[in-house]
């Protein structure tokens, strides 16, 4: 993290978004402030809240995808919550406080691989020993000790030859195709309590919430040797890991460096009504606001202190302004952010420069059946120039167009690939036009199907 500089974190975020350099800026300088902070006294650490970052901007322009691409930069715990999901408490529905409890569990899955990477190889050394005694059990010892000490010597050094041959034999991939019998242990929740429930979802609650008190049910399975490694390797790298050490990284990883991007919080902007669902919305905010100011969210994991995670909202405030946001929750996100409409030049960009440029992902697809696809210039400038089209007469739903449109220029194409022989087609401006001009022209098509 320490080379990881504002400079070159925009340079990163270049690489897959196109334009929004004043959004960019602002989050490196808040992921560089995240740096920088863990290098101050404890004292002074405390004092230093994260600044908190509106992104302003129509759909479709990049603000997802910035929060997204900017926690992979920093390998930190992120979520992306939709605020419209969030009910105030009270009324059925999400709580705010999910969105912490979710963090908190992204963080323990993140730790725990981490910390099993780290016993991989004497886990798999341990499964290579059970499966070994599977497939060849050790030897019992004599009823009889009567037996001289040179034969027993003998059927020992005989069995130890054995299970090397089977050890070289199951490295060498040559065991693949056996099968053996394993006894798998799950955790089973009482069927009538779930059948008295009958939603899934609750159901996963359940099983997490009530964790070790759940009782295990053994039952053997005849599986095949690589699978029965996997599994055994599974079950001896959880017994390697100290839990208690991870959930502990854990929390402390989801309170110093946690993200989470709230999307759509202009949707909960309440413009001062005090009757239907307005009210809620204010209720959603004044539930957000305490999380957002710092408090502490008891997880399953344990308690979670909110003062130092990072929070990005985002919305289009087409209908409202930010304004429309309570006081105090506009004063926790002092950082705002602007992003600016895509048109024509953007589309251009978008299609053609970014690693996982648009274009570049659909070659590639096409190309597993063994078609190869080009797209001249003129057949790129033609996309782009429809999606700005469409959008204009149409709802702006920024970069988004490009996927809608590119799925109907390549519908014919990406069907009859498995039975095209030609190996390489070329899609030009006349080709594109061919497949949406009649749609384009007509408004009313274009609403349903770009």
């Amino acid at each position: 993290m320490d080379n990881l500089t504002p400079k070159k974190i925009v340079e990163e975020l270049d690489k897959y978004i196109i334009g929004q350099g004043k959004a960019k800026k602002a989050v490196a300088i808040a992921l560089r402030n995240r740096w920088r902070r863990q290098l101050l006294s404890d004292e002074m650490k405390d004092e230093i809240l994260p600044k908190n970052i509106l992104m302003i901007g129509p759909t479709g322009v990049g603000k997802t995808e910035i929060a997204r691409r900017l926690s992979k930069l920093a390998q930190a715990p992120f979520i992306k919550v939709e605020a419209s999901k969030f009910t105030e408490v009270g009324y059925v529905g999400r709580d705010v406080e999910s969105m912490i409890r979710d963090l908190s569990g992204l963080a323990l899955n993140m730790v725990k691989t981490e910390h099993m990477e780290k016993v991989q190889e004497k886990a798999q050394w341990l499964a290579e020993e059970k499966i070994l005694d599977l497939l060849l059990p050790p030897p019992r010892p004599p009823k009889k000790m009567s037996l001289a000490e040179e034969t027993l010597e003998e059927e020992k050094q005989n069995y130890q030859e054995t299970r090397e041959k089977l050890r070289s034999q199951l490295k060498e991939g040559k065991l693949d195709n056996r099968y053996i019998d394993l006894e798998v242990r799950e955790k089973v929740v009482p069927f009538g309590v779930i059948s008295n429930i009958g939603m899934d979802e609750i159901e996963m609650n359940l099983k997490e919430m009530l964790g070790n008190f759940l009782p295990e049910k053994a039952k053997r399975k005849k599986v095949k040797v690589p699978e029965a490694l996997r599994i055994i390797q599974q079950e001896e790298a959880n017994k390697l890991i100290d839990m208690d050490k991870v959930v502990k990284e854990a929390i402390e990883r989801t309170e110093q460096n946690g993200i989470i991007f709230i999307d759509e919080i202009d949707k909960i902007a309440s413009k001062g009504s005090s009757y239907g669902p307005d009210v809620s919305r204010e209720g959603v905010q004044r539930d957000l606001l305490p999380i957002v100011e710092g408090s502490t969210v008891q997880t399953k994991h344990g308690p979670v202190k909110t003062d130092h995670i990072l929070f990005i909202a985002a919305g289009a405030f087409s209908v409202s302004k930010p304004s429309d946001l309570i006081p105090e929750l506009q004063g926790r996100f002092p950082i705002r952010a602007e992003l600016d409409a895509l048109g024509k030049n953007e589309f251009l960009r978008i299609l053609k420069e970014p690693r996982n440029a648009l274009i570049k992902q659909y070659v590639a697809l096409i190309e597993t059946e063994d078609v190869k696809i080009n797209f001249t210039d003129d057949s790129i400038e033609e996309l782009a120039s429809t999606a700005a089209t469409v959008n204009e007469k149409t709802e702006n739903i920024g970069a988004r167009r490009l996927h809608t449109i590119l799925e109907k220029v390549l519908e014919d194409i990406s069907f009859n690939a498995p039975d095209i022989k030609a190996g390489e087609l070329s899609i030009d401006a006349k080709y594109v036009r061919e497949k949406l001009s009649d749609i384009v022209k007509d408004e009313d098509l274009s609403r349903y199907i770009l």
